[in-house]
């Protein structure tokens, strides 16, 4: 069986939530799967120095401009945030919760998660740094919230987000989305036709 893709993102990431909406459809072609890795860039920063890119002079302008731009480009629903960028610890923690559940029936619960909080925040405006919203949104996709927060609130499940992070790093991972393939890193949203024809090639 081929390896799964590997699919770096922080929900903060405007183009890791456009990414999102595609790699599955990649993953299939290819006859892979795709395994979630929840990353905060904010922690990543402090290592590699960067800033959110909005937070820059001329490049910020241009970066909101392309969110836009790249959102219409495949037809996907977006709206920038009005609370931009926010950070998103309880909905990565969740993430983390609902990978390492000895439950299959939570485990499979993580991939609408994933979308239901990408779209909560880049479709419908809701400030998703705040953990009620996000124990909202997971019940809406058939999570029990009240496992949820109990979940999140455990010592083994933030030490897993911070070692998700640590791993990510020692990757070499930078931004968001990162998909790896195989070993191979492809930074962006706008390398995902980079990656389907990597997959289709065997790599160049």
């Amino acid at each position: 069986m081929s390896k799964p893709i590997d699919f770096y993102f922080d929900f903060s990431s405007p183009y890791g939530y456009l990414a999102s909406t595609r790699i599955e459809e990649i993953a299939e072609k290819h006859k892979r799967t795709v395994v979630w890795h929840p990353i905060l860039l904010g922690a990543i920063f402090k290592v590699s120095g960067q800033a959110p890119l909005t937070s820059y002079p001329l490049k910020g302008d241009y970066a909101l401009m392309d969110f836009e731009r790249a959102a219409r480009e495949y037809a996907t629903p977006f709206k920038q945030p009005d609370v931009f960028p926010v950070g998103a610890v309880a909905a990565s923690r969740a993430c983390c919760w609902l990978k390492t559940s000895s439950d299959p029936a939570i485990v499979e619960r993580l991939t609408p998660f994933v979308h239901a909080i990408y779209k909560a925040y880049y479709v419908d405006g809701r400030n998703i740094s705040e953990a009620d919203e996000v124990l909202a949104i997971a019940s809406s996709v058939d999570i029990d919230k009240d496992a949820l927060a109990a979940g999140i609130a455990e010592q083994p499940v933030k030490d897993a987000l911070r070692e998700a992070i640590e791993n990510a790093i020692q990757l070499g991972i930078f931004g968001s989305p990162t998909t790896v393939v195989d070993g191979e890193l492809f930074w962006g949203s706008d390398r995902l036709d980079q990656v389907d024809k990597w997959l289709s090639r065997g790599g160049w």
